[in-house]
């Protein structure tokens, strides 16, 4: 489930989605993992089987309980179990990184998260720029106003970069730093007094380079949460105005890209008719050698793999009219 382009090349929109979901959901990996913890494949339509994997992943693979990432526990798995883990996350696009399949886009999207992976995500997007990716609109920058945690912090200053405050103040320096800037030609924002409500926007102009626009949204639930990557990806949609057949890059981690392309597949290219492409940065690129990737663990992966599960149920729901 890694690109919009791999779906089959007939049927309509919703049918070319189903069977990619379709594919990924009933892969004989997929089912192996699930058979190995302990489940039986259910009978019925695809509807039955992600409501079913959504119910199972609930019980064998959310170490996060509804907390933030770094804060999710490790399973302890045996040898065989962790190794099996690993190969069905290579097998379902977790792991591997791939470059871009075309060589010009509209937008280029940078989606924010860690403090680390938001300086390797901005510096790779840099990095593709230079490297000859076209893009003809501007390269937008996702994040939010979660604070960070000590960890975060400490992990900034070990690689001597400041440590800021929140994910959307690492994105913007990452921007800083990566694409030559200082001071944005644009910014715009309100500040309700609580970070659910509130939202920022400031748009860079680096030369011989398409603008950057730094953006952090507000929640769409605001009594209940902060702003989520769905959130952040409406939110950006509405100022840039996305078109009927835009294609669009989409940057993230390896690990997160099959649930991130699904939600830019609900959010994007269905309400507005765009062309999705996501990958994961690409850890041979020695740009990005400042701040390495952190060592992600079986646990990691089946937490991502149920991410997935929910996100592929999430934009099959979204499928059905009315």
């Amino acid at each position: 489930m890694q690109r919009a382009d791999a779906f089959p090349s007939t049927g309509t929109v919703a049918e070319r989605i189903t069977q990619d979901v379709r594919a990924w959901i009933c892969s004989t990996p997929l089912r192996g993992l699930v058979r190995h913890f302990g489940g039986d494949w259910p009978a019925g339509d695809l509807d039955a089987v992600l409501r079913f994997l959504d119910d199972f992943s609930a019980d064998h693979w959310d170490f996060r309980g509804g907390r933030e990432r770094p804060d999710a526990r490790e399973p302890d798995l045996d040898p065989a179990t962790a190794a099996l883990v690993l190969d069905t996350a290579a097998a379902l696009g977790l792991i591997h990184p791939a470059p871009p399949v075309r060589p010009a886009y509209a937008h280029l999207v940078v989606l924010g998260g860690l403090a680390h992976a938001c300086v390797r995500r901005v510096g790779y997007a840099a990095h593709l720029l230079r490297a000859g990716l076209a893009v003809s609109g501007e390269v937008a920058v996702l994040g939010s106003f979660r604070p960070l945690s000590d960890w975060e912090r400490r992990t900034l200053a070990d690689a001597g970069l400041p440590a800021d405050d929140t994910e959307v103040d690492v994105l913007d320096t990452a921007v800083r730093r990566m694409f030559g800037v200082s001071t944005p030609a644009e910014q715009a924002g309100v500040d309700a007094g609580h970070p659910h409500h509130s939202w920022s926007s400031r748009t860079y102009r680096p030369a011989g380079l398409p603008p950057v626009r730094v953006l952090a949204a507000p929640s769409s639930e605001p009594d209940r949460r902060r702003a989520h990557t769905a959130d952040t990806q409406r939110f950006w949609a509405g100022h840039v105005r996305l078109a009927p057949g835009d294609e669009v890059l989409t940057v993230t981690a390896p690990i997160y890209v099959p649930f991130q392309h699904c939600d830019a597949l609900r959010t994007l290219a269905l309400p507005y008719g765009c062309d999705i492409d996501t990958i994961g940065v690409d850890p041979a690129v020695a740009d990005l050698a400042v701040l390495p990737e952190q060592t992600l663990t079986p646990g990691r992966y089946l937490q991502e793999i149920r991410s997935a599960i929910r996100s592929m149920r999430a934009l099959h729901a979204g499928l059905r009219p009315g």
